[in-house]
């Protein structure tokens, strides 16, 4: 945890994005590092968690990341909470919370209320369309040789 808040503390100090760290570990031993790089690289993903776990994978060579930890400077926010699970990561340990993320200007407790709305009434329009022709590529998916599961 010490490293990840470093990474947060030296990443605010730096100007390269926000205040945030991520260390991801195995065996004891840290496997990949991330901070906050949204500004920096004007991608909206960039967030520490992510960066770490984008790295992990690059370092194991696999989108699977079982057995391993995040160590987070913050508690994570709803992308970051979603990639841990679909990285299937062991457990998650953070310093600060979403709430002292809210006090220096990250709140997105507006997301998780947004999830929980019906479609219709999301801020951001959203509407199916296509739905046939667009499970065409579950089709093809569960009909390829290449399927892996995830």
């Amino acid at each position: 945890m010490r490293r990840a808040i470093d990474l947060a503390i030296e990443n605010a100090r730096s100007g390269r994005g926000g205040p945030f760290g991520a260390v991801v570990i195995r065996d004891q031993q840290i496997i990949a590092e991330g901070v906050n790089e949204v500004t920096g690289s004007k991608d909206p993903t960039a967030h520490a968690e992510i960066v770490a776990i984008r790295n992990a994978a690059r370092v194991l060579s696999s989108f699977d990341l079982s057995g391993c930890e995040i160590y987070a400077s913050c508690e994570p926010c709803p992308m970051c909470l979603g990639a841990c699970y679909w990285a299937r990561v062991s457990a998650i340990h953070f310093g600060c919370t979403a709430s002292d993320a809210a006090n220096s200007g990250f709140d997105d407790s507006w997301i998780y209320w947004e999830i929980s709305q019906p479609h219709p009434a999301r801020k951001i329009s959203m509407r199916q369309i296509m739905r046939d022709e667009a499970l065409a590529a579950f089709r093809a998916w569960d009909a390829s040789p290449y399927k892996t599961p995830y």
